[in-house]
Protein backbone atom coordinates (compact mmCIF):
# COMPACT_ATOMS: atom_id res chain seq x y z
CA UNK A 1 0.00 0.00 0.00
CA UNK A 2 2.77 2.45 0.97
CA UNK A 3 4.53 1.85 -2.33
CA UNK A 4 1.35 2.49 -4.32
CA UNK A 5 0.80 5.70 -2.36
CA UNK A 6 4.39 6.82 -3.01
CA UNK A 7 4.10 6.17 -6.74
CA UNK A 8 0.72 7.92 -6.88
CA UNK A 9 2.05 10.90 -4.92
CA UNK A 10 5.16 11.20 -7.12
CA UNK A 11 2.83 11.27 -10.15
CA UNK A 12 0.34 13.80 -8.77
CA UNK A 13 3.07 15.98 -7.27
CA UNK A 14 5.02 16.05 -10.54
CA UNK A 15 4.55 19.81 -11.12
CA UNK A 16 5.59 20.57 -7.52
CA UNK A 17 8.69 18.40 -7.88
CA UNK A 18 9.58 20.26 -11.06
CA UNK A 19 9.12 23.57 -9.23
CA UNK A 20 11.37 22.33 -6.41
CA UNK A 21 14.03 21.40 -8.98
CA UNK A 22 13.78 24.84 -10.59
CA UNK A 23 14.32 26.50 -7.21
CA UNK A 24 17.37 24.34 -6.65
CA UNK A 25 18.62 25.38 -10.06
CA UNK A 26 18.18 29.09 -9.29
CA UNK A 27 20.05 28.69 -6.00
CA UNK A 28 23.02 26.98 -7.65
CA UNK A 29 22.26 23.49 -6.36
CA UNK A 30 21.57 22.15 -9.85
CA UNK A 31 23.74 22.43 -12.95
CA UNK A 32 21.99 24.89 -15.31
CA UNK A 33 23.92 23.60 -18.35
CA UNK A 34 22.85 20.01 -17.75
CA UNK A 35 19.53 20.49 -15.99
CA UNK A 36 17.67 18.39 -18.56
CA UNK A 37 19.55 15.31 -17.32
CA UNK A 38 17.60 15.53 -14.05
CA UNK A 39 14.48 15.15 -16.19
CA UNK A 40 15.82 11.97 -17.78
CA UNK A 41 17.16 13.49 -21.01
CA UNK A 42 20.57 12.15 -22.01
CA UNK A 43 23.50 14.38 -22.98
CA UNK A 44 25.33 11.62 -24.85
CA UNK A 45 24.28 9.13 -27.52
CA UNK A 46 24.08 5.58 -26.24
CA UNK A 47 27.23 3.62 -27.14
CA UNK A 48 26.94 0.30 -28.91
CA UNK A 49 27.06 -2.89 -26.87
CA UNK A 50 26.16 -3.46 -23.23
CA UNK A 51 25.81 -0.60 -20.75
CA UNK A 52 26.21 -0.90 -16.99
CA UNK A 53 24.44 1.78 -14.94
CA UNK A 54 26.23 2.70 -11.69
CA UNK A 55 24.22 4.95 -9.38
CA UNK A 56 25.67 6.68 -6.31
CA UNK A 57 24.37 9.47 -4.10
CA UNK A 58 27.36 11.79 -4.12
CA UNK A 59 31.11 12.07 -4.47
CA UNK A 60 32.10 9.90 -1.50
CA UNK A 61 30.13 6.94 -2.78
CA UNK A 62 31.19 7.24 -6.40
CA UNK A 63 34.88 7.65 -5.49
CA UNK A 64 34.72 4.44 -3.47
CA UNK A 65 33.37 2.51 -6.46
CA UNK A 66 35.46 4.18 -9.18
CA UNK A 67 38.41 1.73 -8.86
CA UNK A 68 35.92 -1.13 -9.25
CA UNK A 69 34.49 0.47 -12.39
CA UNK A 70 37.98 0.90 -13.84
CA UNK A 71 38.80 -2.74 -13.17
CA UNK A 72 35.57 -3.94 -14.80
CA UNK A 73 36.24 -1.80 -17.88
CA UNK A 74 39.79 -3.15 -18.12
CA UNK A 75 38.59 -6.74 -18.02
CA UNK A 76 35.49 -6.34 -20.20
CA UNK A 77 36.41 -4.30 -23.27
CA UNK A 78 32.92 -4.50 -24.78
CA UNK A 79 31.17 -2.90 -21.81
CA UNK A 80 30.37 0.80 -21.29
CA UNK A 81 29.39 2.46 -18.02
CA UNK A 82 27.07 5.37 -17.29
CA UNK A 83 27.53 6.77 -13.77
CA UNK A 84 24.82 8.88 -12.15
CA UNK A 85 25.04 11.11 -9.10
CA UNK A 86 22.83 13.88 -7.78
CA UNK A 87 25.19 16.70 -6.81
CA UNK A 88 27.02 19.39 -8.76
CA UNK A 89 30.20 18.79 -6.74
CA UNK A 90 30.24 15.10 -7.62
CA UNK A 91 29.93 15.90 -11.32
CA UNK A 92 32.79 18.41 -11.20
CA UNK A 93 35.13 15.93 -9.53
CA UNK A 94 34.26 12.67 -11.26
CA UNK A 95 34.38 14.01 -14.82
CA UNK A 96 38.12 14.64 -14.35
CA UNK A 97 38.68 11.03 -13.29
CA UNK A 98 36.47 9.00 -15.59
CA UNK A 99 38.14 6.15 -17.48
CA UNK A 100 37.47 5.66 -21.18
CA UNK A 101 34.06 4.14 -22.00
CA UNK A 102 32.56 5.72 -18.86
CA UNK A 103 30.11 8.63 -18.91
CA UNK A 104 28.64 10.78 -16.16
CA UNK A 105 25.01 11.88 -16.10
CA UNK A 106 22.96 13.49 -13.35
CA UNK A 107 20.51 11.02 -11.84
CA UNK A 108 16.92 11.40 -13.04
CA UNK A 109 14.58 12.70 -10.37
CA UNK A 110 12.48 9.91 -8.85
CA UNK A 111 9.41 10.29 -11.07
CA UNK A 112 8.23 7.44 -13.27
CA UNK A 113 8.26 9.50 -16.47
CA UNK A 114 11.83 10.77 -15.97
CA UNK A 115 13.19 7.36 -14.96
CA UNK A 116 11.56 5.67 -17.96
CA UNK A 117 12.99 8.34 -20.25
CA UNK A 118 16.45 7.65 -18.85
CA UNK A 119 16.05 3.87 -19.18
CA UNK A 120 14.69 4.03 -22.71
CA UNK A 121 17.80 5.86 -23.83
CA UNK A 122 20.54 3.97 -21.99
CA UNK A 123 18.92 0.50 -21.89
CA UNK A 124 21.29 -0.83 -19.20
CA UNK A 125 21.87 -4.56 -18.94
CA UNK A 126 23.15 -4.36 -15.36
CA UNK A 127 22.59 -1.70 -12.67
CA UNK A 128 24.85 -1.33 -9.64
CA UNK A 129 23.45 0.71 -6.76
CA UNK A 130 26.11 2.06 -4.37
CA UNK A 131 25.69 2.06 -0.58
CA UNK A 132 22.26 3.21 0.68
CA UNK A 133 20.40 4.80 -2.23
CA UNK A 134 16.85 3.38 -2.30
CA UNK A 135 14.68 5.53 -4.58
CA UNK A 136 11.49 3.48 -5.15
CA UNK A 137 10.58 4.55 -8.69
CA UNK A 138 14.15 4.32 -9.96
CA UNK A 139 14.59 0.82 -8.56
CA UNK A 140 11.24 -0.63 -9.56
CA UNK A 141 11.27 0.83 -13.06
CA UNK A 142 14.83 -0.39 -13.63
CA UNK A 143 13.96 -3.89 -12.44
CA UNK A 144 10.75 -4.01 -14.47
CA UNK A 145 12.68 -2.99 -17.59
CA UNK A 146 14.47 -6.34 -17.42
CA UNK A 147 17.76 -4.94 -16.13
CA UNK A 148 19.60 -7.08 -13.57
CA UNK A 149 20.30 -5.14 -10.36
CA UNK A 150 22.88 -5.44 -7.56
CA UNK A 151 23.75 -3.41 -4.48
CA UNK A 152 27.42 -2.49 -4.11
CA UNK A 153 29.10 -1.59 -0.81
CA UNK A 154 25.60 -1.80 0.63
CA UNK A 155 24.94 -0.38 4.06
CA UNK A 156 21.96 0.60 6.17
CA UNK A 157 22.25 2.40 9.49
CA UNK A 158 20.22 1.30 12.49
CA UNK A 159 18.11 4.47 12.22
CA UNK A 160 17.35 3.87 8.53
CA UNK A 161 16.59 0.23 9.30
CA UNK A 162 14.02 1.23 11.93
CA UNK A 163 12.40 3.69 9.52
CA UNK A 164 12.15 1.10 6.74
CA UNK A 165 10.68 -1.42 9.19
CA UNK A 166 7.61 0.81 9.41
CA UNK A 167 7.07 0.27 5.68
CA UNK A 168 7.79 -3.46 5.65
CA UNK A 169 6.01 -4.47 2.44
CA UNK A 170 7.43 -1.48 0.56
CA UNK A 171 10.99 -2.24 1.72
CA UNK A 172 10.59 -5.90 0.74
CA UNK A 173 9.30 -5.01 -2.73
CA UNK A 174 12.18 -2.57 -3.33
CA UNK A 175 14.97 -4.79 -1.99
CA UNK A 176 13.67 -7.88 -3.78
CA UNK A 177 14.50 -6.10 -7.05
CA UNK A 178 18.19 -6.70 -6.38
CA UNK A 179 19.57 -10.08 -7.44
CA UNK A 180 22.62 -9.51 -5.24
CA UNK A 181 23.48 -7.31 -2.25
CA UNK A 182 27.20 -7.03 -1.47
CA UNK A 183 27.36 -5.58 2.04
CA UNK A 184 29.96 -3.66 4.01
CA UNK A 185 29.41 -5.54 7.27
CA UNK A 186 27.56 -8.44 8.85
CA UNK A 187 25.25 -5.95 10.57
CA UNK A 188 24.34 -4.41 7.21
CA UNK A 189 23.76 -7.90 5.76
CA UNK A 190 21.47 -8.90 8.63
CA UNK A 191 19.41 -5.70 8.49
CA UNK A 192 18.98 -5.84 4.73
CA UNK A 193 17.98 -9.52 4.85
CA UNK A 194 15.36 -8.77 7.51
CA UNK A 195 13.95 -6.03 5.29
CA UNK A 196 13.69 -8.39 2.31
CA UNK A 197 17.04 -8.44 0.51
CA UNK A 198 17.88 -11.74 -1.18
CA UNK A 199 21.34 -13.13 -1.81
CA UNK A 200 23.01 -10.73 0.65
CA UNK A 201 26.72 -11.34 1.19
CA UNK A 202 29.15 -9.58 3.55
CA UNK A 203 32.19 -8.68 1.44
CA UNK A 204 33.66 -5.66 3.24
CA UNK A 205 34.00 -1.95 2.60
CA UNK A 206 35.34 -0.85 -0.80
CA UNK A 207 36.67 2.33 0.78
CA UNK A 208 39.55 0.27 2.25
CA UNK A 209 40.78 -0.43 -1.30
CA UNK A 210 40.40 3.11 -2.64
CA UNK A 211 43.61 4.75 -3.95
CA UNK A 212 45.09 7.86 -2.32
CA UNK A 213 43.42 11.11 -3.31
CA UNK A 214 45.29 12.84 -6.14
CA UNK A 215 47.04 16.20 -5.76
CA UNK A 216 48.39 18.77 -8.19
CA UNK A 217 52.15 19.04 -7.41
CA UNK A 218 52.28 22.65 -8.63
CA UNK A 219 49.43 23.79 -6.39
CA UNK A 220 50.82 21.80 -3.47
CA UNK A 221 54.21 23.48 -3.91
CA UNK A 222 52.65 26.95 -3.91
CA UNK A 223 50.88 26.28 -0.62
CA UNK A 224 54.01 24.79 0.98
CA UNK A 225 55.92 27.99 0.24
CA UNK A 226 53.08 30.15 1.58
CA UNK A 227 52.77 28.18 4.82
CA UNK A 228 56.48 27.91 5.53
CA UNK A 229 57.23 26.38 8.92
CA UNK A 230 53.99 27.46 10.61
CA UNK A 231 52.23 24.80 12.72
CA UNK A 232 49.02 23.75 10.92
CA UNK A 233 46.02 21.52 11.37
CA UNK A 234 42.95 20.82 9.25
CA UNK A 235 39.23 20.60 9.94
CA UNK A 236 37.89 18.71 6.92
CA UNK A 237 34.35 18.13 5.64
CA UNK A 238 32.79 20.50 8.17
CA UNK A 239 29.04 21.11 8.27
CA UNK A 240 27.00 24.19 9.25
CA UNK A 241 27.28 24.74 12.99
CA UNK A 242 30.58 22.89 13.20
CA UNK A 243 32.90 25.76 12.28
CA UNK A 244 32.09 27.43 15.60
CA UNK A 245 33.92 24.60 17.38
CA UNK A 246 36.89 25.00 15.05
CA UNK A 247 37.24 28.77 15.48
CA UNK A 248 36.97 28.47 19.28
CA UNK A 249 39.62 25.74 19.29
CA UNK A 250 41.79 27.99 17.10
CA UNK A 251 41.48 30.77 19.71
CA UNK A 252 42.63 28.45 22.51
CA UNK A 253 45.58 27.14 20.48
CA UNK A 254 46.65 30.66 19.47
CA UNK A 255 47.32 31.53 23.12
CA UNK A 256 50.46 29.37 23.04
CA UNK A 257 50.97 29.13 19.27
CA UNK A 258 50.59 32.65 17.87
CA UNK A 259 51.75 31.57 14.39
CA UNK A 260 49.19 28.76 14.12
CA UNK A 261 47.39 28.26 10.81
CA UNK A 262 44.01 26.51 10.82
CA UNK A 263 42.62 25.21 7.52
CA UNK A 264 38.87 24.64 7.19
CA UNK A 265 37.56 22.55 4.30
CA UNK A 266 33.73 22.75 4.24
CA UNK A 267 31.88 19.60 3.18
CA UNK A 268 30.02 21.70 0.63
CA UNK A 269 32.45 24.11 -1.07
CA UNK A 270 29.64 26.56 -1.85
CA UNK A 271 29.59 27.45 1.87
CA UNK A 272 33.05 29.05 1.73
CA UNK A 273 31.82 32.63 1.31
CA UNK A 274 29.16 32.04 3.96
CA UNK A 275 31.86 31.07 6.50
CA UNK A 276 33.95 34.11 5.59
CA UNK A 277 30.95 36.40 5.99
CA UNK A 278 30.20 35.00 9.44
CA UNK A 279 33.73 35.18 10.86
CA UNK A 280 35.60 37.90 8.93
CA UNK A 281 35.00 40.54 11.63
CA UNK A 282 37.04 38.61 14.22
CA UNK A 283 39.62 36.75 12.13
CA UNK A 284 42.01 37.31 9.27
CA UNK A 285 40.68 34.87 6.68
CA UNK A 286 41.83 33.81 3.21
CA UNK A 287 39.43 32.18 0.75
CA UNK A 288 40.90 29.75 -1.77
CA UNK A 289 38.10 30.07 -4.34
CA UNK A 290 38.86 33.81 -4.50
CA UNK A 291 42.54 33.01 -5.15
CA UNK A 292 43.58 34.66 -1.88
CA UNK A 293 47.00 33.49 -0.71
CA UNK A 294 48.02 32.44 2.77
CA UNK A 295 49.98 35.30 4.32
CA UNK A 296 51.71 35.72 7.67
CA UNK A 297 48.54 37.42 8.93
CA UNK A 298 46.15 34.65 7.84
CA UNK A 299 44.53 33.02 10.87
CA UNK A 300 42.26 30.60 9.05
CA UNK A 301 42.39 29.46 5.42
CA UNK A 302 39.04 28.43 3.94
CA UNK A 303 39.71 25.78 1.27
CA UNK A 304 36.41 25.91 -0.59
CA UNK A 305 37.41 24.39 -3.92
CA UNK A 306 36.39 21.12 -5.54
CA UNK A 307 38.64 18.06 -5.80
CA UNK A 308 41.63 19.37 -3.83
CA UNK A 309 41.29 17.43 -0.58
CA UNK A 310 44.35 15.36 -1.52
CA UNK A 311 46.49 18.52 -1.57
CA UNK A 312 45.58 19.52 1.96
CA UNK A 313 45.91 16.02 3.42
CA UNK A 314 49.48 16.10 2.11
CA UNK A 315 50.16 19.49 3.72
CA UNK A 316 49.02 18.73 7.25
CA UNK A 317 49.61 15.76 9.53
CA UNK A 318 46.71 16.46 11.89
CA UNK A 319 43.12 16.28 10.59
CA UNK A 320 39.81 16.62 12.37
CA UNK A 321 37.11 14.86 10.31
CA UNK A 322 33.87 16.84 10.29
CA UNK A 323 30.23 15.90 10.35
CA UNK A 324 31.06 14.35 13.70
CA UNK A 325 30.92 17.18 16.25
CA UNK A 326 27.26 17.66 15.36
CA UNK A 327 24.88 14.85 14.56
CA UNK A 328 25.60 14.39 10.83
CA UNK A 329 26.99 10.85 11.09
CA UNK A 330 30.61 11.76 10.32
CA UNK A 331 32.60 11.65 7.09
CA UNK A 332 35.13 9.21 5.64
CA UNK A 333 38.36 9.11 7.73
CA UNK A 334 40.22 6.69 5.44
CA UNK A 335 41.14 9.34 2.85
CA UNK A 336 43.13 11.21 5.50
CA UNK A 337 44.55 8.03 7.04
CA UNK A 338 45.80 6.85 3.65
CA UNK A 339 47.89 10.04 3.38
CA UNK A 340 49.59 9.54 6.74
CA UNK A 341 47.44 11.90 8.80
CA UNK A 342 46.68 11.61 12.50
CA UNK A 343 42.89 11.59 12.78
CA UNK A 344 40.57 13.21 15.29
CA UNK A 345 36.80 12.88 15.25
CA UNK A 346 33.77 13.99 17.18
CA UNK A 347 31.36 11.49 18.78
CA UNK A 348 28.87 11.26 15.88
CA UNK A 349 30.23 8.67 13.44
CA UNK A 350 27.24 6.47 12.54
CA UNK A 351 27.84 6.78 8.78
CA UNK A 352 31.22 5.08 9.24
CA UNK A 353 30.46 3.19 12.42
CA UNK A 354 32.38 0.01 11.62
CA UNK A 355 35.43 1.86 10.28
CA UNK A 356 35.64 4.03 13.39
CA UNK A 357 35.06 1.00 15.62
CA UNK A 358 38.13 -0.64 14.11
CA UNK A 359 40.17 2.56 14.24
CA UNK A 360 39.31 2.95 17.92
CA UNK A 361 40.16 -0.67 18.68
CA UNK A 362 43.59 -0.13 17.07
CA UNK A 363 44.15 3.17 18.97
CA UNK A 364 44.32 4.81 15.55
CA UNK A 365 42.06 7.80 16.17
CA UNK A 366 41.21 10.25 18.94
CA UNK A 367 37.62 11.10 19.88
CA UNK A 368 36.89 14.64 21.05
CA UNK A 369 33.56 15.82 22.41
CA UNK A 370 33.92 19.57 22.88
CA UNK A 371 36.01 22.59 21.92
CA UNK A 372 38.33 22.39 24.91
CA UNK A 373 39.21 18.74 24.29
CA UNK A 374 39.65 19.36 20.57
CA UNK A 375 42.15 22.14 21.27
CA UNK A 376 43.97 20.02 23.88
CA UNK A 377 44.36 17.04 21.54
CA UNK A 378 45.50 19.14 18.58
CA UNK A 379 48.04 20.85 20.84
CA UNK A 380 49.21 17.45 22.12
CA UNK A 381 49.77 16.15 18.59
CA UNK A 382 51.50 19.34 17.48
CA UNK A 383 53.86 18.99 20.43
CA UNK A 384 54.48 15.25 20.26
CA UNK A 385 55.49 14.16 16.75
CA UNK A 386 56.08 10.60 17.91
CA UNK A 387 52.49 10.31 19.15
CA UNK A 388 51.31 11.81 15.88
CA UNK A 389 53.31 9.26 13.88
CA UNK A 390 52.09 6.34 16.00
CA UNK A 391 48.48 7.35 15.38
CA UNK A 392 48.92 7.57 11.60
CA UNK A 393 50.99 4.35 11.45
CA UNK A 394 48.24 2.39 13.23
CA UNK A 395 45.56 3.62 10.82
CA UNK A 396 47.75 2.74 7.82
CA UNK A 397 48.32 -0.73 9.25
CA UNK A 398 44.57 -1.23 9.59
CA UNK A 399 44.02 -0.35 5.93
CA UNK A 400 46.82 -2.65 4.79
CA UNK A 401 45.15 -5.51 6.67
CA UNK A 402 41.88 -4.86 4.81
CA UNK A 403 43.25 -4.84 1.28
CA UNK A 404 41.79 -7.20 -1.31
CA UNK A 405 38.15 -6.23 -0.86
CA UNK A 406 37.83 -5.20 -4.50
CA UNK A 407 38.87 -8.63 -5.77
CA UNK A 408 36.05 -10.16 -3.72
CA UNK A 409 33.59 -7.76 -5.31
CA UNK A 410 34.78 -8.70 -8.80
CA UNK A 411 34.47 -12.40 -7.97
CA UNK A 412 30.89 -11.99 -6.72
CA UNK A 413 29.90 -9.85 -9.71
CA UNK A 414 31.44 -12.19 -12.29
CA UNK A 415 28.26 -14.27 -12.83
CA UNK A 416 26.47 -11.05 -13.80
CA UNK A 417 29.33 -9.64 -15.89
CA UNK A 418 30.21 -12.72 -17.95
CA UNK A 419 26.88 -12.78 -19.85
CA UNK A 420 27.81 -9.28 -21.10
CA UNK A 421 31.11 -10.42 -22.63
CA UNK A 422 31.82 -9.63 -26.25
CA UNK A 423 34.17 -11.40 -28.72
CA UNK A 424 37.08 -9.23 -27.56
CA UNK A 425 36.60 -10.46 -23.97
CA UNK A 426 37.10 -14.16 -24.71
CA UNK A 427 39.49 -15.86 -22.35
CA UNK A 428 38.95 -13.51 -19.38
Amino acid sequence: MYLKLYRLFSYLAGPLIDLWLMRRKSSGKEDPQRFSERLGHASFPRPQGHVIWVHAASIGEVMSVLPLIKKVLEQYQSINVVITTGTVTSAQIIEKRLPSRAFHQYAPIDKVITVRRFLQHWQPSLALWVESELWPNMIIETHDSGCTMAQINARISIDSYKKWQKYGSMAKRILSCFSLSLCQSEDDKTRLEKLGARNAICVGNLKFDAPALPADPKETGKLVSQIGDRPIWIAASTHPGEEEFIFKAHNILKETRPDLLTIIIPRHPSRGKEIVHEYKAKYNLSLRSSKQEITEKTDVYIADTVGELGIFYRLASIVFIGGSMIDKGGQNPLEAARLDCAILTGPYTDNFKLIYKELIEQNATIIVRDTKTLAEKVDYLLSDHEAQEQLSTRSMALMESKKGVMDSYIDNLSPYLKPLMGPEDKGI
